[in-house]
């Protein structure tokens, strides 16, 4: 019986299109590659935050953009064997959400959501089949005025965030056990190699897309792990 375990990386942003980031498509590709994983989503910061764009330009430019580091990491995964997919980071006043399922063409189509309530756009976005996870619930920083939970309004939490210290972590952990909330982990990577811990989640089988992984997380079927950048 086979104990290969698949590895995913499930929180990475890149450059240009995260502001933030320090590493481009291809060298996160490369790196996560030489690691060892199985695949990666792209979540850079999307066009309610860090994105690396003018906010007032057409909308459907900025979702275009938004998409062009995924299509570009898609393309050089497939040609060095490590596969890619989409997915968003969403923000409101420093309270981050991961979202995945919904593509592309989906956000082109659904330009109402720039002007909907969080917690409306967030419901909006699971009652499409999304995967909604609150990213690093309890990260203190200076531009955060304060800490805001989301529990009606996601699906789980990223419990291991590898760039929050443990004790931020452990009140995420506390925090999805007593909601009765999914648990995921990530690394927030956004300098590929540089980073000093990885986190993510390993898979008894090969994950094929978006609405696979979501699935596997609903199921309990992936394990978290955080573990040294060595």
């Amino acid at each position: 019986m086979s104990t290969k375990k698949y590895r995913y990386e499930t929180h990475l942003h890149t450059s240009p299109v995260s502001r933030c980031a320090g590493a481009t498509a291809e060298e996160n590709v490369l790196f996560y590659k030489s690691k060892g994983y199985d695949g990666i989503f792209v979540t850079n910061h999307f066009i309610d935050g860090n994105i690396n764009i003018d906010h007032n330009i057409p909308y459907e430019e900025r979702i275009r953009f938004y998409f062009s580091d995924y299509h570009k990491a898609a393309l050089i995964g497939e040609r060095e064997g490590l596969k890619v997919f989409p997915g968003v980071e969403m923000s409101y006043l420093g309270t981050d959400f991961l979202v995945y399922g919904p593509d592309e063409d989906w956000y082109l189509s659904h330009p109402e959501i720039e002007s909907m309530k969080k917690s409306e756009e967030l419901a909006m976005l699971r009652s499409e089949g999304a995967l909604v996870i609150q990213a690093h619930p309890f990260r203190e920083e200076g531009y955060i005025d304060h800490i805001r939970l989301f529990p009606r309004q996601v699906d789980g939490v990223e419990v291991i965030n590898a760039n929050r210290p443990d004790f931020q972590n452990n009140m995420a952990g506390i925090y999805a056990r007593e909601y009765g909330l999914l648990r995921l982990a990530g690394s927030d990577n956004h300098h590929a190699s540089q980073i000093a811990r990885l986190a993510g989640v390993d898979c008894s089988r090969p994950l094929d897309s978006v609405e696979d992984f979501i699935a596997a997380v609903r199921a309990g079927d992936l394990t978290i792990f955080c573990e040294e950048n060595k």
